[in-house]
């Protein structure tokens, strides 16, 4: 029945997707975050969905009016630099299999320039960061749920076959999702709904703790202080935050602060000996390849890994978005991806400023700062996790390069309504400061 589902929900969006581009895009991010045919058992488990909903989307974009170049504010530049450096150390890699992920990555860097080019108004925004924000969401609450009913002895786990299948990216995935939640609670006007977004970040919390990732538990620690310190109301929202994540942490069994309890202790764990190790092979890797790396899945090539880390007995991936990226595209990569991510924050920092005491704008304003902290949670938590190329990241640099887009539109319409008003305005009759002599005297 599940498949049943899935398939009449992928093949039925199509028609609308040809009539409205915008429609696949939206298709697009529910399969490619939420993965929903991985909940599947048949024949849907490995259809090739997001293949069918992005070539449909395609189609659509060419044949419709929407713009065909993306914009070019500075996470777009950025973006696209860096799609040609990865793209280039992938033409030098020392791994067989690097073609085969650079099809899935450029799939990825491709599709968040065309959402650039269709997510292009206020509502287009606001449906994406709905899909974005509750198909990762899902996982959260339903993670939270079955975590309380079993009194948070298990981990939980995301979808199979996906970026965030392992217990670790699902805790970042969640990380990212909660401040897009709060966004939309500030959003919606039905009392019902902004309770169950609160709620849904309430599980969310959860489900994060409940994810047993000791880089999850740093990460959320950081996104919560900036959270915090975001908030227009700082006391409540750190009160309210501080309160929620202290209630969590005492429904929590042994067996997690026993595991959390080894960050302290990382030279006596084994999976902290293996990070560090494969660090440095990423570092040595580098140095000997400063321009492009090793291209991606260097990690395959086993005879490479151990010319560096000869000490070590097995292979590990790179466990870091940071020294993913170093190792497979090199200094230069390295720098092109710390750039794309301080552009977007900058970039979204430009919206608060601007949109500040403009009423008709702060919902934009809002939705910037509620990705800072989406990113800030990428940043921290993403230091222990092999997700440098995750779509979730990508998709935020679309809504903030899109925001911003709307936001110059918005106020340069106002500028230009101004200036109308003022050059409608009926002109005052001038006052005279000298009255001229008369001719002569009038006699009448």
């Amino acid at each position: 029945m599940r498949d049943f589902i899935i398939v009449l929900i992928v093949f039925g969006s199509i028609p609308f997707t040809l009539l409205r581009p915008h429609i696949g895009i939206l298709m697009w991010y529910w399969v490619s975050l939420m993965n929903p045919h991985r909940l599947t058992w048949g024949y849907a488990y490995q259809m090739h969905v997001a293949v069918i909903v992005g070539g449909a989307t395609l189609v659509a974009w060419a044949v419709s009016r929407e713009r065909k170049l993306p914009p070019m504010p500075a996470p777009n530049v950025w973006l696209l630099l860096f799609t040609f450096w990865v793209s280039l150390s992938t033409y030098f890699a020392l791994s067989s299999t690097a073609t085969e992920y650079w099809d899935e990555v450029i799939k990825i860097l491709g599709m968040t320039f065309v959402a650039t080019c269709i997510v292009n108004s206020r509502p287009r925004i606001r449906q994406l960061v709905w899909v974005v924000a509750l198909s990762i969401a899902f996982y959260g609450i339903k993670g939270g749920v079955w975590a309380i009913m079993t009194g948070g002895h298990y981990r939980v786990w995301g979808p199979p076959g996906s970026f965030i299948e392992d217990n670790n990216q699902l805790g970042v995935a969640l990380i990212m999702v909660m401040p897009l939640l709060y966004y939309l609670s500030l959003e919606v006007t039905r009392k019902w709904l902004r309770l169950g977004l609160y709620s849904g970040m309430g599980f969310t919390l959860i489900a994060t703790l409940c994810t047993y990732s000791r880089g999850a538990l740093v990460g959320l620690s950081v996104t919560l202080l900036v959270f915090g310190i975001k908030a227009k109301r700082r006391l409540l929202t750190g009160l309210v935050a501080a309160a929620v994540f202290a209630a969590a942490l005492a429904f929590l069994p042994t067996s997690w602060y026993q595991r959390m309890d080894t960050i302290d202790r990382y030279k006596q764990d084994a999976s902290a000996e293996q990070r560090l190790t494969v660090w440095q092979f990423a570092i040595r890797l580098a140095d000997d390849h400063p321009l492009v790396g090793g291209g991606f899945n260097v990690i395959d090539n086993k005879d490479v890994y151990y010319h560096y880390v000869a000490a070590t007995e097995t292979v590990h991936n790179f466990h870091s978005i940071y020294f993913q990226v170093l190792g497979e595209n090199g200094y230069v990569g390295l720098g092109l991806f710390l750039g794309l991510i301080l552009t977007t924050l900058a970039t979204a920092q430009g919206i608060i400023r601007k949109t500040r005491n403009r009423p008709a704008m702060a919902w934009a304003g809002q939705l910037a700062s509620a990705i800072q902290v989406s990113i800030v949670g990428y940043c921290s938590a993403g230091s222990f996790v092999n997700l440098g190329f995750y779509d979730l990241f990508y998709v935020l640099v679309a809504i903030v390069t899109a925001t911003k887009i709307v936001v110059e539109r918005s106020l340069a319409a106002e500028t230009a309504r101004i200036g109308e008003a003022t050059q409608e305005a009926p002109a005052l009759a001038p006052v005279a400061i000298f009255r001229p002599a008369s001719a002569g005297p009038n006699f009448g």
